[in-house]
Formats: structure tokens, sequence, C-alpha cells
């Protein structure tokens, strides 16, 4: 049986997760036994799906990949074949450098993969996936690639221009979805915002979640990774008018300094952030906002920080992550601005931006206590069934926390409950 498995690790975002979910289903369709992210790989064949992002995130593709051709050199591997962004970015020079990879395939050219064993790519199966997250949930990927210039950014070098996906064609992957168990969809794209602009002429965002939100049991959509400058304001009206969309919005915020803004290429003002922050929370109330900033980007000065530290204090995000900046070649900031803030100092900005938040976070589960809310639970942890209101995404939000022993609960299953305690970031309930 050992020769008909295979292994597949996925590094990086859920768009490449995605990526591998429709591999697993086109290699299990012509007869293959597929293990995902498996904690001892004991396949034959090995394929690692990597991340080109940032430079954490290249270290831990290229060390993935020497490990397996470790493995290969030892004689525990046949194949090993590399895919994904940083595959697509460096593919001439990953191939000089680590020759024990049979090949290396990019980030649009993995069905070539199915061709080299010997199987072709089945058509027919386009919008269908094997899911790698628990059954009720999945990501639901509406484009590929960025037409923003941020300087910072490397995505747009790997991936090229925004290309949208038809909405009939989302649509039909949401009732294969659905019809196959899946209740909760994370919308995902490099650019939410910029959805429609190639195929109709304009932001089509609002009309294709609106078509999503009427398939019959679709019962949570949630969204990620959206634009500031240009939003699409209609979707305020949908998230409101639709029970099933969540008040919630993932909006890469960066900075707000406006020479940092400037600096960045953002296209967006600290006025306009704030008048869009403000307009979000009046138009949609109860939403949860959560964003992603940067610290230390070339010229970033203390006073810009200091500017930084008090938008997060003022916005008061309901979720926020932070990462330092990192030169990538071939961007705009790399070929045109100095990298000149030293890593100690940007590893104190981001400690210090992160404390200000858990202050933040905890005060607003602390709120929540006494609350009821509807929560969908994901799994079964120690004495714990853990699950997620529609404020919480999977994997980078908190999470509810229910005693085992006072109740007996389904996975996949909605329940409504009662906050009784939180910590720092996650919530303590029972079920009513």
């Amino acid at each position: 049986m050992k020769r008909k498995k295979i292994d597949i690790i996925t590094l990086g975002c859920s768009k490449n997760l995605v990526d591998s979910e429709q591999l697993i289903r086109q290699l299990e369709e012509v007869g293959y036994e597929v293990a995902h992210d498996a904690p001892t790989p004991t396949g034959n064949i090995a394929v690692i799906n990597t991340c080109g992002f940032i430079g954490d995130a290249k270290e831990e593709s290229i060390q993935m990949i020497l490990e397996f051709a470790q493995a290969k050199e030892e004689g525990q591997l046949e194949k090993l074949y590399v895919m994904g962004c940083l595959s697509e970015r460096y593919l001439k020079e990953l191939a000089v450098e680590i020759p024990q990879v049979d090949k290396f395939y990019g980030k649009f050219n993995w069905k070539a993969l199915l061709e080299e064993l010997g199987k072709n790519y089945q058509q027919e199966l386009y919008i269908k996936r094997t899911l790698t997250t628990p059954g009720h949930f999945a990501y639901l990927k509406i484009s590929e690639g960025c037409n923003r210039t941020c300087s910072y950014c490397a995505i747009p070098i790997i991936t090229g221009k925004h290309v949208s996906r038809p909405m009939e064609e989302i649509v039909e992957e949401v009732k294969y979805l659905v019809a196959e168990g899946v209740k909760e969809f994370q919308v995902i794209a490099q650019e939410l915002t910029y959805y429609g602009i190639d195929l109709y002429k304009k932001q089509m965002l609002p009309e294709l979640i609106e078509r999503i939100s009427d398939v019959p049991g679709v019962e949570w959509i949630r969204l990620h990774y959206a634009y500031p400058a240009h939003f699409p304001e209609d979707l305020f009206r949908v998230m409101r008018e639709r029970a099933n969309v969540c008040n919630y919005m993932d909006i890469a915020l960066q900075h707000i300094s406006d020479p940092i803004l400037s600096r960045m290429r953002r296209h967006v003002t600290k006025e306009e952030t704030y008048a869009l922050l403000e307009k979000f929370r009046k138009e949609v109330p109860g939403i949860h906002l959560r964003t992603t900033l940067m610290v230390g980007y070339p010229g970033e000065t203390e006073e810009d920080f200091e500017e930084l530290k008090e938008f997060v204090r003022k916005v008061r995000f309901d979720r926020m992550g932070a990462f330092v900046y990192s030169e990538e070649e071939g961007t705009f900031a790399a070929e045109n601005q100095v990298d000149d803030v030293p890593d100690e100092v940007k590893q104190a900005r981001l400690d210090e931006l992160m404390e200000i938040q858990q202050e933040i976070s905890a005060q607003l589960a602390a709120a929540k206590v006494g609350q009821t809310l509807q929560v969908i639970i994901d799994r079964i942890e120690g004495d714990y069934y853990i699950g997620r209101t529609e404020f919480d995404s999977p994997e980078v939000d908190p999470e509810v926390l229910i005693r085992k022993e006072d109740a007996d609960l389904e996975i996949g299953k909605f329940y409504r409950v009662e906050v009784m305690d939180s910590d720092d970031f996650d919530l303590f309930a029972r079920i009513i």
C-alpha cells in the first residue's frame, strides 16, 4: 500500500490550503491514499506546498524541503515534489540548490504534477476538493493575484495580476460544499474588494456575497483580507440585511502614519482610515474588526510608532495581528528605500504593540461575560469542547471553551451559550 500513498504538506495561508485540497481530491480520484500534514509522513511520495510571503515563511518552507530531501537521501522517500509560492518565485534557483527534489512546480502549474505521476487532471472535478478542515467549515477562494502596488509586498510578483473567478462558478462550488456538509464559509482572496473589476468592470463583492448568502444551508459567511482604499460600501448594507453574513471584517491596514502610508504606497490616508472604521461601526452595529499592522517599515520614526500605538488604543480592534517589516527582493521598498530600523528596535516595537492589544483583547473579552452567544463546535480538546462565535475565524481568533462534563455536544453543530468567564483572549461558557 505504501507505493500508493502520498504525503502533502501545506505551508502558509489558507489560499495555499485550497490548492492542496484540490490536489488531494485529484490524487484520490486516481487511486492514491493521501495524508495531509501528517505528524509522521509515511508515503513514498511527498509534495510540499510552499509559502514565499515574508522571510520567516520562506525559511520555514526551505527548512521543510531540506528535511524531506534528507529523508529521500536516506531512502525513506522515493519522490519529492515542491509547489506553491516559494517555488513560483525561485523555481530555477531552488532546482540548482536542492537537486534532491524531483521537480518544482509554481503556484499555478501544479496540475502538471499529475502528469508527472502518469495521471490526467480531471477537469470535471474543478470545483471539488477534499477538505482538510473540520467538515463543517471551508475556505472559499474567489480570486487569485493582486493589482495593488504596496511597496513592501512580493505577492503580485509571485501571483501576478488579480483574476476573479466567475460568480456562477463560485456559487456552484458553495452548493457542492453545502451538499458535503459545510455550513460556514471563510471567503478569501489576496484582496477581496477588487473582486469583479477584471470580469465585470466594477466591484462585485457585495453582489457575490448576496448570491452566496442565498444558497440554502449557508449558515455563516466570513470575509477575509479586504483593502481600505475604495472600499465597496454597499457591502455594509449586505452585512446588515443578511443574517448569515457574519458581523466580521478582516481588513489589513498596516499603519496609520501618513508619511509611512505614503511610503508604503497604500493609496489611503490616516483621515480616510479613521473615517472608514467609524463608518463600519456605524453602518454595521456590533461588527468585529480584525486588522494586521506592520512595525519597523523603512523610515518609521518614534513619532510614527507613537501614532500607531495611539491608533490601536483609540480604535480598539477586536482582533489584531502584527509583524515586523522584512525586505523582499524585487519590491519597490527593497529597490528604492533603505531598511534603516534596527532589528532589535523592530522587535521591541512589535512586543510593545502586541502588549497594548493584549490588554484591549482582555477588556473586550471580559465585556462579553454574561452575554448569550451562538457558537459552532469545532473540536474536543482535553476537558473542553472548543467552539467559536460569528466573530471568530478558525486558527487566528479567540475560542469559546465549554466543559465536557457539563454538556453532550456534537462537532459542527450550533449551540446557544452563556459566557461565564474570560481570559486575555478566550471565553468560557455554558450551554443554555
